[in-house]
């Protein structure tokens, strides 16, 4: 294995080191809003938010043109980051043990974690499938919580919202739209 080869960090040491700056910014004495601008700035560095955009789309993607492609983007990321930070932002203190991590194939390997149970839950399996094709830029392209893909998840959803207005982007656009804004 050449030098190019080797990861400037490994995916469980990438997120481990992840989950520990989210761990912080949850613990400290802050307000949500504070927590939530906090918790963007680390998705925006760790997770492919293009990618997860790309594939939540489906298939539809290749009919937009590039002004779509291009709207799209800065709705699903605004999107993203919200109901992925709001999401997380209620876990006051977060504890995250990295299991092991599984090499899928030199593009993804799928990391294994919990979340350490405390008296008001109980342990939680998750997986983050992290991809890995830019060694010097490793990404978050999923998490796998009790073996349900959020990336799967919001595709389903999306393709719903399209199903039921005859494929019109315009109608995506709205929803991500209305969700930003509330």
């Amino acid at each position: 294995m050449g030098i190019g080869n080797a990861y400037s960090l490994q995916p469980d040491v990438f997120v481990q080191s992840t989950v520990n700056r989210a761990s912080e910014i949850l613990s400290k004495n802050i307000s949500k809003e504070e927590k939530i601008d906090g918790l963007k700035i680390i998705a925006k560095e760790t997770v492919d938010i293009i990618g997860i955009g790309f594939y939540s789309l489906g298939s539809t993607r290749k009919a937009l043109n590039d002004n779509q492609k291009q709207k799209y983007f800065e709705l699903f990321e605004d999107y993203f980051l919200k109901s992925f930070s709001s999401r997380l932002s209620e876990y006051t203190n977060p504890k995250i043990e990295v299991r092991g991590k599984k090499v899928i194939n030199e593009n993804y390997t799928i990391v294994n974690s919990i979340l350490v149970s405390t008296p008001e839950r109980p342990e939680v399996n998750i997986d983050w499938r992290i991809y890995t094709k830019n060694p010097d830029n490793i990404l978050i392209r999923d998490l796998i919580i009790e073996g349900l893909s959020l990336a799967r998840t919001q595709k389903e959803e999306f393709a719903s919202i399209l199903n039921s207005n005859d494929g019109d982007i315009k109608a995506l656009f709205k929803t991500l739209e209305n969700f930003t804004k509330n």
